[in-house]
């Protein structure tokens, strides 16, 4: 019985993880249309030698992809129009508040998959987004209205600084009057029962 299969399926694994460390650490939903195809495809390429295919041009083959999608990259890069030609540009949603239906159209999106992607960002109404694209990676980027912004620490700090300079404009000045504590009658007036009378007592011959 062969058992060429065992280090074969080894090999595969650490080949397939290699070229994947090659092409980079994108997820599935980072990805561009051309980094996908490609991933795909090497997918499909690691299972072959199992098969009975040769898995040294399985892994050349695999090898060329990866080095393609690495060209291709760089130009985009370098180049403006094979980035518009390859991965796309945005597409806007919505402005002000308000649904831009012509590209939904274009774009084989509904609202209700624009809400779903919007709640799954904290937005709860469309009134709050100001803006709102779909980008090449399928991803939506939002931008909400200045009052549904949440407060950043940044506003926190300039509101407060706003609060105190507004105190001390409007703080009532130290009274320049004594305290009461030394104003006639500021004494405690159980005082005088408690010690001994320093009036000198009347003449006998008045009492």
């Amino acid at each position: 019985m062969e058992l060429d299969w065992i280090w074969k399926a080894v090999l595969i694994v650490v080949a397939g993880t290699l070229l994947l460390r090659v092409a980079g650490r994108k997820s599935i939903s980072q990805m561009t249309l051309t980094q996908t195809v490609i991933m795909i495809g090497i997918g499909s390429l690691l299972i072959q030698p199992v098969a009975g295919k040769n898995i040294w041009t399985t892994i050349g083959v695999g090898l060329v992809l990866v080095l393609t999608l690495m060209v291709m990259e760089y130009l985009q890069v370098k180049y403006d129009r094979v980035e518009q030609m390859i991965t796309g540009k945005s597409k806007l949603l919505m402005e002000n508040g308000q649904l831009i239906e012509k590209n939904f159209k274009k774009l084989r999106m509904t609202v209700d998959q624009l809400e779903m992607k919007l709640r799954q960002q904290g937005v709860s109404k469309l009134s709050d987004v100001k803006w709102a694209t779909l980008e090449p990676n399928g991803q939506v980027g939002v931008e909400l209205m200045p009052q549904a912004k949440p407060v950043t620490m940044k506003d926190f700090e300039q509101l407060q600084a706003q609060v105190q300079r507004l105190i001390n404009m409007l703080e009532v000045q130290p009274s320049t009057r004594r305290p009461v504590s030394q104003e006639v009658g500021g004494e405690d007036i159980f005082k005088e029962i408690q010690q001994p009378s320093s009036v000198t007592p009347p003449p006998k011959h008045l009492q």
